[in-house]
């Protein structure tokens, strides 16, 4: 079962079409069920859909939320379509299996004047000018933290005014970058000579001058969301947000969001519309003289 495994993990790693984080993840949940099994006494993985629904069922009692039950059983599934390709298995017993409901829940929003005093600051320095240049390109063009730390410079092109994203399965598109965002690249890529090594390729360094990691973003975001005064904690996916949610509020146009995303499904860009329409309600809220709840009358009054 390990052997098997562990072949199956190096064929994901290979095929170079999934994330440190997930293959991470499809390591952990399949470490967890092959324990699982152990402790049931089965020395093969669950040939039926009983002993997997019997593990996610203990999973649910132990506290475990719909989004990790969901992500557990993708991961087998995985596994499971895997082995029946390989032919080591004639049979896939997931294939039934239905993942848990996950709760809706919208992402946090930030608004555009909280977003703009994130951005102004007086860079002096050329790792102030690296973290200004990054914040306003996840900003202007909506990138996924892995794909942000991925860039290279033969990415960039400012004359065009466009940025080449390697997206989610393996997926190229194009992205415009905004004319705030270009002018602090353009200083960027001038302070980077200073810090970058000869051989890194890539568009983002740290002070060693070597291509700048997803952690060491997270924590300058939070950073510098501290020293600018924001009560809001910032984090690189909430930038993103914040660019389509901006975006649509002004153009209304869902499919160029989607692009601009990199979404394959459009379902997966309307939630934006959700959150949209959350900002829409919560001014109605403020504003309109018949949204405001009436106060209770003192007892005795009519």
């Amino acid at each position: 079962m390990k052997a098997q495994l562990d072949a199956f993990l190096t064929a994901l790693t290979r095929g170079q079409r999934h994330s440190p984080h997930t293959l991470a993840a499809y390591r952990r949940d399949l470490t967890t069920l092959l324990a699982w099994c152990v402790t049931q006494g089965q020395d093969a993985w669950p040939v039926t859909a009983a002993p997997v629904q019997q593990w996610l069922a203990e999973g649910h009692a132990a506290g475990l939320d719909a989004r990790t039950l969901a992500r557990r059983l993708s991961a087998v599934r995985r596994f499971y379509r895997h082995l029946r390709q390989s032919g080591q298995i004639g049979h896939d017993p997931t294939r039934g299996l239905r993942a848990p409901r996950r709760a809706h829940r919208l992402p946090a929003l930030i608004d555009p004047d909280t977003t703009a005093r994130l951005l102004e600051d007086q860079p002096r320095t050329p790792l102030q000018w690296r973290d200004r240049a990054l914040c306003e390109l996840l900003y202007s063009s909506g990138l996924r933290l892995s794909e942000l730390v991925g860039l290279d410079l033969a990415d960039l092109d400012l004359v065009a005014g466009e940025v080449r994203v390697m997206g989610k399965g393996q997926r190229m598109r194009q992205v415009p970058v905004g004319a705030q965002a270009r002018g602090a690249l353009g200083t960027w890529l001038t302070a980077r000579t200073q810090l970058a090594l000869p051989e890194e390729t890539a568009l983002f360094v740290n002070h060693r001058g070597l291509r700048l990691s997803g952690r060491s973003v997270q924590r300058l975001l939070a950073r510098r969301a501290m020293t600018q005064g924001l009560a809001q904690h910032v984090h690189p996916h909430l930038l993103r947000h914040a660019f389509a949610t901006h975006l649509l509020e002004s153009s209304g146009d869902l499919r160029a969001v989607q692009e601009l995303l990199g979404h394959q499904r459009l379902s997966t860009t309307q939630i934006y519309t959700h959150l949209d329409f959350q900002h829409l309600a919560q001014g109605y809220d403020r504003a309109h003289p018949r949204a405001q709840r009436r106060r209770p009358k003192p007892d005795g009054m009519q």
